[in-house]
C-alpha cells in the first residue's frame, strides 16, 4: 500500500468529508469541506488534482455567504461531464442540494445549479451509472428523530430527477443513513448503510434499478455511527471501506466480498492509532488500482492506493 497526505500544509483548521474521482487516465480531483469547523459559516467546498506523483495546492471552489457547505461528490460520467454534488445549509436537516459540472476534468466549474426542493443528490458517498445510462445515488434525511435513506435518479446528469423510498429497517425509525452504492448488473442495486443505534451496517437492496426497495437489513459488520463506502471491482468483489468497531473512528479498514456483499472477509488494516480516522471515500481506478482517501484526525485528507492483488 501507498499513502500520503492530499496537502501538508492544511488550507484551512478544519476538513472533513472526502471524496474522489478518476477525470482522465491517471488524472484525479479529491474534494472536501473545509473551514474554521464543521458548521460554521466559513466552511467551503475544496479540490485537488494528482497528475503523475503530486496533488496541487487545494482551491476553494464553491463557498456559501451565508450558509456552510457540506460532504461533496465528485463523480465522472461516462459521457466525460465531472459532477461536484453537494450541501449547503445551517445543520443536515435543513440542507439543500447544489452542483456544479466541468468539462475539463475539473480545471473549470459552471456556477453552482440548486437541485429540485426534496432533492439532495449523492449524500455522501459516488452513485453508480447503469448500463443504460441512469445515475443512481444513495441520498438520506436526517430529521430531528426519524432518519432514513432514499435512493435519488437521474437520467440526464442532473437535469432532472426521481425520488424513491424511503428505506428503512422496521421497527427502527431512527436509523440509517448515507448509502454507498453497489450496481450488481442486472437491474440489481445495493445500499450499504450507515446506521444509528444499531452498531452494524445495513443493507438493502432493490431489483429494478433503484425505484423499489426491500426492508434495509442489519448485517454481520461493525459500525460506530461513522460513514462508509464501497465499490464493486472490475473482477466482480466488492471493497468496503469502513471503522471495523462499534464505538470509535478508529481503526479504519477495508473488507472483500466475493459474493455481491452477503459476506466478508477479515479486515484489512489502514490506520490503527488513536484519533478519528473517518468519512473514507474508495474507487477503482483505470488501471486497476484502488483509490481511497478518508479524514485524518480532521486535521488533513490522506490518500491511499492498493494494488488489486493486495486485496
Amino acid at each position: 500500500m501507498q499513502s500520503r497526505f492530499v496537502f501538508e500544509e492544511a488550507p484551512c483548521p478544519a476538513c472533513h468529508a472526502s471524496t474522489i474521482a478518476e477525470v482522465g487516465p491517471g488524472r484525479f480531483l479529491c474534494a472536501w469541506f473545509g473551514g474554521t469547523q464543521e458548521g460554521e459559516k466559513d466552511v467551503g467546498i475544496w479540490v485537488a488534482e494528482l497528475a503523475g506523483d503530486a496533488w496541487s495546492p487545494p482551491r476553494l471552489v464553491a463557498r456559501d455567504p451565508e450558509q456552510p457547505g457540506w460532504n461533496p461528490v465528485l463523480f465522472h460520467t461516462r459521457a466525460g461531464e465531472t459532477l461536484l454534488l453537494y450541501k449547503a445549509g445551517p445543520r443536515p436537516s435543513n440542507w439543500s442540494g447544489l452542483l456544479m459540472r466541468s468539462r475539463d476534468g475539473g480545471e473549470t466549474w459552471s456556477e453552482p445549479e440548486w437541485l429540485p426542493a426534496g432533492i439532495l443528490g449523492p449524500i455522501k458517498n459516488k452513485p453508480v451509472e447503469l448500463e443504460s445510462g441512469e445515475i443512481v445515488c444513495g441520498s438520506s434525511v436526517e430529521s430531528w428523530r426519524l432518519w432514513a435513506c432514499w435512493c435519488e435518479i437521474t437520467p440526464d446528469a442532473g437535469r432532472t430527477w426521481s425520488k424513491h423510498g424511503p428505506i428503512g429497517v422496521p421497527g427502527r425509525p431512527y436509523g440509517i443513513i448515507q448509502p454507498a452504492v453497489l450496481d450488481l448488473d442486472g437491474g440489481r442495486v445495493r445500499f450499504l448503510c450507515r446506521s444509528h443505534g444499531m452498531r452494524r451496517i445495513v443493507c438493502a437492496d432493490s431489483l429494478d434499478g433503484g425505484r423499489s426497495w426491500g426492508d434495509a437489513f442489519l448485517t454481520d459488520l461493525p459500525n460506530p455511527g461513522s460513514g462508509i463506502d464501497a465499490v464493486r471491482l472490475a473482477d466482480g468483489r466488492i471493497a468496503l471501506i469502513h471503522n471495523h468497531t462499534t464505538t470509535d473512528r478508529t481503526p479504519l479498514n477495508v473488507a472483500v466480498s466475493e459474493d455481491g456483499g452477503d459476506t466478508w472477509g477479515p479486515p484489512l488494516v489502514l490506520e490503527d492509532e488513536p484519533g478519528e480516522y473517518s468519512y473514507p471515500a474508495i474507487i477503482q481506478a483505470s488501471n486497476g488500482a484502488v483509490h481511497m482517501t478518508y479524514t485524518w484526525r480532521r486535521e488533513r485528507i490522506k490518500h491511499a492506493v492498493l494494488a488489486p492483488g493486495e486485496l
